[in-house]
């Protein structure tokens, strides 16, 4: 039975069984993704495919988190939707196919193949699902390291600690939700009608520049579409998306290392190591691996400088791996250089995609052609 303060959480037994023959009958569920915008200045609403970016007031975090449900589950947790609504959100909302069989959905454990090397690493899987990835990722195209007005302390223009997923299945057991303090705040001092302080908190922002909400305006359901595009095409066959948002993910030299890989993804060919896939005669035999990449980014930005910079970059990266005597501190410049070239590099490449291209190497060789002469 249902404590005495919760009787009003109890739902009547025909919606009951009604919503149980549901589940049991259901072939695929709605996952709601509410990922907090930590540090977030204020940014405008954006809505593209199924995600939107935005400030929701209590009530409406309540119906998005399904607090109902989270207070039967959990009636010593009570969710902090009031706190929660001092911060913006990116929500995520996909459709996804289930096990038809209920006990399997309700007791996964259980039902694991235990045959399979559990053990085993899928390279490319991401710390998020897959379509909050996608979402962070077409955010990630935005200039944010040159909006940002303290790039020495971030220069994203938010963070992401965790997500939290909502899932329509009445199968799934939730799980309790993340602590509100978990999130960034500060105290805030304000007087009240006799003069009197009082202590209040509120999110602490990284401020961002003026040009950041005309930027973002652009960001709508078709700019989505043609990303979408741009995406199904040869250019981005290779972890391009998984390591630019990995990147985000990342602190500290991880991070720089993350950008120069998604650098190498975009732009990088198995034949830049293999001389023997090259086409023969080989027109630029003598050019390097670094230098083939380099290459392809001033073909690609029409710009030698980026490409210059790409190879200092190389070197910082070299050293690193390597351990070289002498590895300097990377500086604010460096960290925000390698974000710049890899979010630079992503972009073009799904404005190039906007016209017919044929397979990724034609395309990269023909960067190589162009690049080689402008260095």
């Amino acid at each position: 039975m249902f404590p005495a303060e919760m009787l009003g959480q109890a739902v009547e037994p025909r919606i009951a069984a009604e919503a149980i023959d549901r589940a049991f009958a259901r072939r695929t569920t709605l996952r709601r993704h509410m990922c907090p915008l930590d540090l977030a200045d204020k940014l405008p609403q954006l809505m593209f495919g199924r995600a939107r970016v935005g400030s929701f007031s209590a009530a409406e975090l309540e119906a998005m988190f399904d607090a109902p449900r989270l207070a039967r589950n959990f009636p010593d947790k009570p969710l902090e939707t009031r706190r929660f609504a001092q911060f913006q959100w990116l929500v995520v909302e996909e459709e996804v196919n289930v096990d038809p069989r209920p006990e399997a959905r309700s007791i996964p454990a259980l039902f694991m193949d235990m045959s399979r090397d559990i053990g085993e690493i899928e390279p490319h899987l991401g710390r998020f699902p897959p379509a909050v990835e996608a979402a962070l990722f077409f955010l990630l195209l935005a200039p944010w390291e040159q909006w940002s007005t303290m790039p020495e302390v971030d220069w994203r223009g938010f963070r992401v600690p965790w997500i939290y997923t909502v899932d329509d299945d009445l199968l799934v057991r939730p799980d309790p939700t993340p602590s509100v303090d978990s999130l960034t705040l500060e105290p805030w001092i304000v007087e009240d009608g006799s003069g009197q302080e009082i202590e209040l908190e509120r999110p602490t922002t990284l401020p961002l520049g003026g040009a950041a909400e005309v930027g973002l305006v652009r960001f709508t359901d078709i700019a989505w579409n043609e990303l979408q595009a741009a995406q199904a095409t040869t250019l981005f066959e290779t972890p391009i998306v998984h390591f630019l948002v990995r990147a985000f993910l990342a602190d500290g030299m991880d991070e720089v290392m993350a950008h120069m890989t998604a650098i190498e993804a975009a732009l990088g060919l198995e034949m830049d190591h293999k001389k023997w896939m090259r086409q023969k005669p080989d027109p630029h035999r003598k050019v390097s691996p670094r230098d083939r990449v380099a290459a392809r980014i001033a073909a690609l930005l029409n710009d030698t400088a980026r490409a210059r910079c790409y190879i200092d970059l190389f070197e910082l990266r070299s050293g690193f791996v390597h351990g070289r005597a002498g590895l300097q501190r990377v500086s604010t410049p460096s960290r925000v250089s390698a974000r710049s070239l890899a979010s630079d590099v992503a972009r073009a490449l799904v404005n190039m995609a906007v016209q017919p291209v044929g397979t990724r190497a034609v395309v990269l060789n023909n960067l190589l052609d162009k690049g080689v002469r402008s260095l």
